[in-house]
């Protein structure tokens, strides 16, 4: 069969890719042309177009940039026209992805969508919208079935990819050569988050001289720009290596988004941090209607991670916040919690079942 999927940012590559493995696996004829990145390519996928050209963040950045988003839309409908497949495969990325899926099922294309839009978090009428265009919807957050079902709406859950991720890549010891234990620094992916993230979560340097600060570096920027950020310091940075780096670290300060999971699946302890534009922001707080802002905080309904938001992202309370992690009761309470958020998640799998799933559907 012929799939054409479509994913946005590093981690719709990433599952995207495992994905593409598995459906492989049961379907030997399978052929993928793709919006995505390297994982996905190195799946055997034809590129039409790299993530990194299209991750813009916040309202304001979208809106600086809508004549290219824009224009990439129309490229997408005009390629899946021209290519036809048997099934488009859409990965999170809402933005983008639910006006194609509105394209394609006017086309009688079949549309399966795998890790919902996060429509529980803000706009929820959006579900209406989607029972209409989604042939098939697979979620990966426990409570996201319930959710779907308030609205009638027969979605499965097929567990979360992350916990087949995070056992899929060996360990690399010679990830970070140091002798000093390594707290991590997650920053994101996107230009702009980095820009915002990385000199506030290195004020803290000064006051953890033992430890060795690294960075993970996000394959989508250039070495030029993180040289720049990182001049002057010791900083130590790694790319394409975050899962080495947080199998190595004793600590992380993390920028929300997925990055908050990858690293309580590692167990390692975190400290959640995001600020954003000023108006972008202001903007999300009227719209966005979750008690939390990271993964690990919604899938287990309560605060297990410090999350520091906004104003609150200042160098006196990442340095307070970093310290309780490091070796305290507040670290022991956090490392149990983990435990527990692994068994939330429905057990390994997720890939494998999304892709019987989908083999499933469009062999009937």
């Amino acid at each position: 069969m012929n799939y054409y999927i479509v994913a946005g940012e590093a981690s719709g590559d990433l599952h995207a890719s495992n994905l593409m493995r598995e459906l492989k696996l049961l379907d030997k004829k399978a052929s993928f042309r793709c919006w995505g990145g390297d994982l996905m390519k190195e799946q055997g996928a034809t590129l039409v177009k790299h993530y990194r050209e299209l991750a813009f963040m916040g309202f304001t950045e979208v809106l600086l940039n809508l004549r290219t988003i824009l224009k990439n839309i129309e490229l997408c409908k005009n390629d899946l026209l021209h290519n036809r497949p048997d099934a488009l495969v859409l990965v999170d990325y809402p933005g983008f992805n639910l006006r194609i899926a509105e394209f394609a099922k006017k086309k009688g294309i079949k549309v399966v969508y795998y890790i919902s839009p996060q429509v529980w978090a803000w706009k929820q009428s959006r579900v209406y919208k989607i029972k209409r265009i989604v042939d098939k919807m697979l979620v990966i957050l426990p409570f996201e079935k319930e959710f779907y079902d308030k609205f009638k709406y027969d979605v499965e859950f097929v567990g979360h990819p992350l916990l087949d991720a995070v056992t899929a890549i060996p360990y690399r010891e010679e990830a970070v050569m140091t002798d000093k234990p390594i707290i991590a620094l997650l920053p994101g992916s996107r230009k702009q988050e980095i820009l915002q993230m990385l000199p506030l979560m290195m004020t803290v340097i000064p006051s953890f001289k033992k430890y060795q600060f690294v960075v993970a570096g996000a394959p989508s920027q250039q070495t030029e720009f993180y040289e720049h950020l990182l001049k002057d310091t010791d900083v130590k940075i790694v790319y394409n290596q975050t899962y080495n780096l947080l199998r190595q670290s004793h600590a992380a300060l993390v920028t929300s988004g997925t990055a908050t999971l990858e690293t309580a699946l590692f167990a390692i302890p975190e400290v959640v941090c995001y600020k954003g534009g000023t108006i972008s922001y202001q903007i999300a707080k009227k719209l966005v209607k979750v008690n939390y802002i990271s993964l690990v905080n919604l899938i287990m309904n309560r605060e297990v991670v410090k999350e520091l938001i906004q104003d609150e992202v200042s160098p006196a309370n990442l340095k307070n916040e970093l310290d309780k992690i490091l070796d305290t009761s507040v670290r022991k309470k956090m490392l149990v919690d983990f435990v527990e958020l692994q068994q939330k998640l429905g057990g390994a799998g997720a890939s494998r079942k999304a892709a019987e799933s989908i083999y499933r559907f469009l062999k009937t």
